[in-house]
């Protein structure tokens, strides 16, 4: 591998729906985790809570990697494994994925060549190497190429662009990691769900808040701080998620009901800040607790009329969700979501010298 300091890196900076994040192929960074973590940090400018010697914007929203790869399972087109750099800390995280950066990985296989371009619109199955997870991506390539122009919107981010439309597809592991679809923990019923990211559901009221409150009002409540950090840690230990340091898993969602003529309202904690969105994930598998019935959230919610999607909202407006429900035997909430991905740059990116040069 060429000196990176001094030759670059091949990346693509991309928007994938209210995130932004360095887009890489595997194949451009070393193969050794801890050589490799360590040059994310220096490319993103972590640890420094501007991130000023580096490409990452410093919030966590704006400090995404995602690592694309050809992939070698039958059922996926490409691996893509998400990284957070955490902001103001020498740490890199692989303990979730991130549906929002997923949306910028479709556009970007197919501009490296790892997918085809077939016709107006292509398709491109995702492994998320993080969860195991599959998904399935439909990207616009009229003429054969990407086209990021397009009339789709997505709250919280400014203007229009092409939709990429994600499809989750079924996983193997349960939908209700417990194995119940209400527990007590921390003496606060919640909904263990994980269908795609886990998440653990509480009604707003039962932790003493209303539910619209703005982020950073929520995260000013100690009292509500100390509350929600005593769920995570009780209801990580039933789902079988660490909540350690390095963990930002599970997260928290809070929910009443809606507002502005949606189906639910919303407030995730991720896992100690508030989002000011709403994670694709997240929201999906908020909408699994929501759509099914003995759980914490579906009293609240609001379903849609048939054929329409579920509206979930979020601080700064409201992520759409189709959904297909089966509550059988094993229950599945299969949800398609429309997310916009853009190209910012793409080049080569100059990380800061390690450590040991910069004092040699």
């Amino acid at each position: 591998m060429t000196d990176p300091v001094t030759e670059g890196i091949p990346c693509a900076l991309m928007r994938g729906g209210t995130s932004k994040g360095a887009v890489f192929l595997a194949s451009d960074l070393p193969g050794d985790e801890t050589e490799r973590n360590d040059l994310l940090l220096r490319v993103m400018g972590s640890p420094d809570p501007r991130q000023i010697d580096g490409v990452g914007g410093a919030v966590s929203v704006t400090s995404k990697v995602a690592v694309v790869s050809s992939s070698p399972d039958d059922e996926a087109d490409v691996d893509y494994l998400f990284l957070q750099v955490v902001v103001g800390e020498p740490q890199v995280s692989a303990t979730q994925t991130c549906g929002n950066i997923l949306a910028a990985v479709g556009p970007f296989a197919i501009e490296r060549g790892l997918v085809p371009a077939t016709g107006d619109e292509t398709q491109v199955r995702v492994r998320l190497v993080n969860t195991g997870a599959t998904a399935r991506l439909t990207v616009r390539t009229p003429g054969g190429r990407v086209t990021y122009a397009g009339e789709a919107s997505v709250s919280g981010v400014p203007g229009t662009a092409a939709p990429v439309e994600i499809a989750t597809l079924p996983q193997d592991q349960p939908l209700f990691p417990t194995g119940n679809r209400v527990d007590t923990v921390a003496g606060v019923e919640v909904t263990c769900v994980d269908n795609g990211m886990p998440v653990v559901v509480v009604r707003a009221a039962d932790v003493g808040v209303v539910g619209d409150e703005d982020p950073d009002t929520l995260e000013a409540d100690p009292r509500l701080t100390a509350a929600i950090a005593a769920v995570r840690a009780e209801a990580g230990a039933l789902m079988g998620v660490p909540t350690g340091p390095d963990s930002t898993t599970p997260k928290i969602a809070l929910v009443s009901e809606a507002r502005d003529g949606g189906s639910i309202a919303t407030r995730c904690f991720i896992p100690v800040t508030v989002h000011t969105s709403l994670g694709v994930l997240a929201g999906a598998s908020i909408l699994a607790a929501a759509a099914l019935p003995g759980t914490v959230a579906h009293d609240l919610a609001t379903a849609p009329a048939d054929g329409a999607p579920w509206r979930l909202e979020h601080p700064t407006g409201s992520l759409d969700l189709g959904a297909g429900v089966d509550d059988g035997e094993r229950p599945s909430v299969t949800t398609i979501v429309v997310r916009t991905a853009r190209m910012l740059f793409d080049g080569r990116v100059f990380p800061r010298p390690p450590a040991h040069q910069e004092t040699t």
